[in-house]
């Protein structure tokens, strides 16, 4: 089963994590399992860019990101190469190392107010 790291975020997850998860879930359903409260707006089904993260890891072993995906990540925050919505990122059989954003594109969401 591949173990997936979670790196270090001062809000949802400040010890990081390492978890396991079987291949063909989404990163954002193992998140979200696991207690690490990604914000998903759309209730994950790839309208929004809340559940955007960084993949350090790992990237190639996860499913190929359909164009609604990469048309949606043109509006996310801190955009990189290795960047996925995780509601659409599957995992592979490989290890991943994630990394949440420090701001969504909801950065003043009403749970911190």
């Amino acid at each position: 089963m591949p173990q997936i790291v979670i790196l270090p975020h001062p809000v949802l997850c400040p010890e990081g994590a390492v978890l396991e998860s079987p291949a063909g879930k989404s990163v954002c359903d193992l998140l979200l399992e696991n207690d690490i409260e990604i914000e998903h707006a759309c209730d994950r089904v790839c309208a929004c860019t809340t559940c955007h993260v960084l993949v350090r890891e790992g990237y190639a072993s996860l499913n190929e990101p359909q164009e609604q995906e990469e048309d949606m990540l043109d509006k996310a925050w801190g955009l990189e190469a290795v960047s996925r919505l995780s509601c659409q990122a599957i995992i592979g059989e490989t290890d991943l190392v994630v990394e949440l954003p420090k701001y969504t594109i909801n950065h003043a969401a009403e749970k911190n107010h």
